[in-house]
């Protein structure tokens, strides 16, 4: 079921030319118009090149190198910009609420059928295949984040399951991929340029009034204060980092004693300690 949030219009009226296009009410398309705010378009790219690099990291790589740590700090600032952008879901602007692109089964199906047939009408926020997509990914990053933790704790059982959804998740993007590369091809529709520059062909009342740059600023501002926090306080002889503000210890990848026994976190919590004192 979707919302009175997420509009839709004519797919025939969004391939003509601006001027005098219309939708399938007969009301008058003027064009261009905003439609996805700063924030929303900031953590898209961000969650994109984090997952991205953090996985070149584990598996390009591997997770004896020394840049490993630096993927557990990367799937860490992610966890974080995934709880802001859970509160920008909730209170922020009309296509970027998690209310304006949630729908039924049955949506979903006769999207697929649209894009498959080029009829329908096309949505100007996220659509159906994109909804499923961006909720099932998000569960997924932080499950992974979770399991990522478990796993400095020492559990092999999480150890095993965070490989199996790490490899989901990288079936889940490229079908994410696909699904945007055919929907843009079948609909023409370009929504990867739309999602850069934020406008899409739509009505002017379909419009979002501002882009807001200062809650962008402020959500760029807490992500690298964090991932700086967590970079500052990365000690290499343990691979352990503290969580800022928190102050909790957190083992990011597995490090090995003189001894031979693996390292604990509660290791790392004696030492600091330690040089405290």
């Amino acid at each position: 079921m979707s919302t009175t949030a997420n509009h839709t219009v004519n797919p025939t009226a969004e391939l003509k030319s601006t001027t005098g296009a219309t939708d399938a009410r007969g009301e008058r398309i003027h064009g261009n118009v905003l439609i996805w705010d700063l924030p929303t378009r900031i953590f898209h790219g961000l969650l994109a090149g984090g997952f991205i690099a953090a996985t070149v990291i584990a598996l390009w790589f591997g997770e004896h190198s020394k840049l490993f740590p630096y993927h557990a700090i990367i799937g860490l600032v992610i966890a974080l910009m995934i709880g802001l952008r859970v509160v920008w879901g909730l209170v922020g602007t009309r296509y970027a609420r998690f209310s304006s692109f949630i729908f039924g089964p049955r949506a979903v199906l006769e999207y697929m059928k649209g894009v498959l047939a080029r009829t329908g009408k096309l949505h100007i926020g996220h659509n159906p295949g994109s909804a499923y997509a961006i909720f099932v990914m998000l569960a997924l990053v932080l499950a992974l984040v979770a399991t990522g933790i478990l796993i400095g704790q020492g559990s092999e059982s999480a150890e095993d399951l965070h490989e199996i959804l790490a490899y989901i998740m990288i079936g889940m993007v490229i079908v994410h991929i696909l699904g945007v590369v055919i929907h843009t091809v079948r609909r023409r529709e370009n929504i990867i340029a739309s999602m850069i520059h934020g406008q899409k062909n739509a009505k002017p009342g379909d419009a979002i009034r501002s882009s807001h740059p200062v809650v962008a600023l402020g959500f760029l501002a807490i992500a690298g204060a964090f991932a700086f926090g967590l970079i500052r306080d990365f000690d290499p002889t343990t691979q352990t980092t503290r969580l800022p503000i928190l102050g909790v210890t957190l083992q990011l990848s597995e490090a090995e004693h003189k001894d031979g026994h693996r390292n604990d976190p509660g290791d790392a919590k004696h030492k600091v300690k330690d040089e405290d004192d």
